[in-house]
């Protein structure tokens, strides 16, 4: 019988250890919220850390488009940063003077804290604040007021929000479809064809 007990409370406790284990986990989150300043990139940390676990080591690695290393910064957990383009490596000069736009495209983001191989989060972030802005300058040189618009703004109004739709499903496939590819040949045919309408249509 007291064999019995003490197997019966052993495998009670067994099983509270792993409750523990399981329970005792940090969940790592980002939001990468858009912005319409083209040269800064602001994200900050949305995980819920375990109470009893060490946060240690935070680390971020950005991967920017056209680069096939990332960039590490180290950061402590709750961080609310903005990065220009000398913080991730893409420029090497004049960074006390002015900062580069950042280019639109596909950053790839990782969060890691200790054991950073262990305990990480991966996003691919499309950037469309280059694009977006040039079609909202676009729209605002309309010329609209409070009534019907004629006929050749209608159609102008058409193209633009074909286009703009185009930026949103590419934001959609790389984001939330996670098809990096085809959300970049989505985003590279709009950026076409906003050209296209820079050229022909506005006046």
């Amino acid at each position: 019988m007291g064999i019995l007990l003490l197997r019966t409370c052993t495998l009670k406790f067994i099983k509270y250890l792993k409750f523990i284990t399981m329970a005792s986990k940090h969940q790592l989150s980002l939001e990468l919220p858009d912005t319409n300043n083209i040269k800064v990139l602001r994200l900050f940390d949305t995980s819920l850390y375990a109470p009893d676990l060490a946060v240690d080591c935070g680390t971020l690695r950005i991967t920017s488009p056209g680069f096939n290393l990332p960039v590490a910064i180290e950061i402590l957990k709750g961080f609310n940063i903005v990065l220009n383009a000398c913080s991730l490596g893409l420029q090497r000069t004049s960074c006390q003077e002015a900062s580069q736009p950042l280019p639109d495209g596909i950053y790839v983001i990782n969060y890691s804290v200790s054991p950073n191989t262990n305990v990480f989060v991966e996003y691919n972030h499309l950037r469309t604040t280059q694009t977006t802005n040039k079609y909202f300058n676009l729209l605002c040189d309309l010329e609209m007021s409070g009534c019907e618009p004629g006929a050749d703004v209608k159609e102008k109004l058409e193209e633009l929000r074909l286009i703009k739709s185009f930026i949103d499903a590419a934001k959609a496939k790389v984001e939330y479809g996670h098809e990096p590819q085809a959300g970049m040949e989505l985003l590279i045919y709009a950026q076409k064809r906003l050209n296209r309408y820079a050229t022909e249509c506005a006046c």
